[in-house]
């Protein structure tokens, strides 16, 4: 019986030993190129213009090859507003788009230093309007890349992304039998593809 128990200790330490050698951090720098969107409301447009992206993220390796992240992203751009006739109606279109999201990657050990990944996130978009004021919404991403591992503890990944941010614009008015006009609140929703890169620094708990 002390033989079992002997073992059972044994095994559990190699268990825990191993859980602790996969818990990790990465610190992450992104970087990318975001393309343009045009967005169209009530016979009014806007376009949110090719743009650079940069930012910063914290990932945490919790079990092998799955790690969540929270991340901080932005991107300066142009969102010239056009009405119905297709004139732009504000002179100063310089805005910026800034996230911040909670995502979670599951990368595929491929036994290489070559790990390709896919993970999705959500949280908050802030948009910083060409006008002034800001406002916050709903914002998420999906993504996918691959991860290459190095000798040192820096490693890069080149992915591809959609970024997304929805807001309500206002109410449509529909008719029915039993009630009379039901308003039905609108919404307009921004798609960005994008392309990157990202410099990771990681570090074992």
């Amino acid at each position: 019986m002390k033989q079992y128990s002997l073992l059972l200790v044994a095994f559990l330490s190699v268990i825990g030993m191993q859980a602790q050698d996969a818990r990790s951090f990465s610190l992450n720098l992104y970087g990318g190129y975001n393309f343009s969107d045009k967005l169209d409301y009530d016979g009014y447009s806007a376009t949110i213009e090719d743009g650079f992206q940069y930012g910063a993220g914290l990932e945490y390796f919790f079990i092998p090859n799955n790690s969540i992240e929270l991340k901080y992203l932005r991107s300066d751009v142009k969102i010239p507003f056009y009405g119905p006739a297709g004139n732009q109606l504000n002179t100063n279109d310089k805005g910026a788009f800034n996230f911040i999201l909670a995502g979670y990657t599951y990368y595929f050990d491929t036994g290489s230093n070559l790990l390709p990944y896919l993970g999705a996130g959500a949280g908050v978009g802030i948009v910083e309007s060409p006008q002034g004021g800001s406002g916050t919404y709903f914002a998420w991403d999906v993504k996918g890349g691959v991860k290459i591992k190095t000798a040192s503890s820096v490693s890069v990944n080149i992915n591809a992304y959609l970024q997304s941010m929805s807001a309500a614009v206002g109410e449509s008015y529909y008719w029915s039998y039993w009630v009379g006009p039901v308003a039905v609140e609108d919404y307009i929703s921004t798609f960005q593809f994008g392309l990157g890169a990202v410099v990771s620094f990681n570090f074992k708990n």
